[in-house]
């Protein structure tokens, strides 16, 4: 699944990011960031992506285009679940520029990762999503995502992180 698909809407394409597409990436991560009214919290450059995506691999991310021009994008890695013993695909993050929404291009996106989780031998594909995003949550729903109410998300950044490593 390496080279552009073209999918069933027609003009649209699915392809994954390569290094020449890293400004393009880090534009749809601040258009994310601003739609999701955390603009100010972005300290991603080219350098860190290029770095971190293109090299290490830590992540990888797929454009979608309409007709040649870029519209959205997914950028998503491999976690691993205990449970089942396979790894799992887990979306960081999806985005479909406003004008170009509805047209079931978010969905493609989906139904890229989804067959490639299945393709990689995956047990699972998951994301998380804001609890103030209802129509995301209503959208998901609806393809026959389930939320995981019964977890609590924990998170360690910045001083907190530093302090817990340093315990080691």
């Amino acid at each position: 699944m390496g080279e552009s698909i073209v999918t069933r809407i027609e003009g649209v394409s699915i392809r994954l990011a390569e290094r020449k597409d890293v400004g393009l990436v880090l534009r749809f991560i601040k258009e994310l960031a601003d739609y999701e009214q955390l603009l100010n919290e972005v300290v991603a450059t080219e350098e860190i992506l290029l770095e971190t995506i293109f090299e290490k691999k830590a992540a990888e991310v797929v454009i979608a285009e309409l007709d040649g021009e870029p519209v959205g994008f997914a950028l998503f890695f491999h976690n691993f679940s205990t449970f089942l013993g396979r790894p799992g695909l887990y979306l960081e993050d999806l985005y479909v520029r406003p004008e170009m929404r509805g047209r079931g291009i978010g969905k493609l996106l989906l139904s890229y990762l989804a067959k490639l989780a299945l393709d990689r031998g995956c047990g699972r594909f998951e994301w998380w999503c804001l609890d103030w995003n209802t129509p995301s949550i209503d959208f998901y729903k609806s393809i026959g995502a389930i939320p995981m109410d019964e977890w609590t998300v924990f998170r360690v950044t910045g001083d907190a992180l530093t302090k817990l490593a340093s315990e080691f």
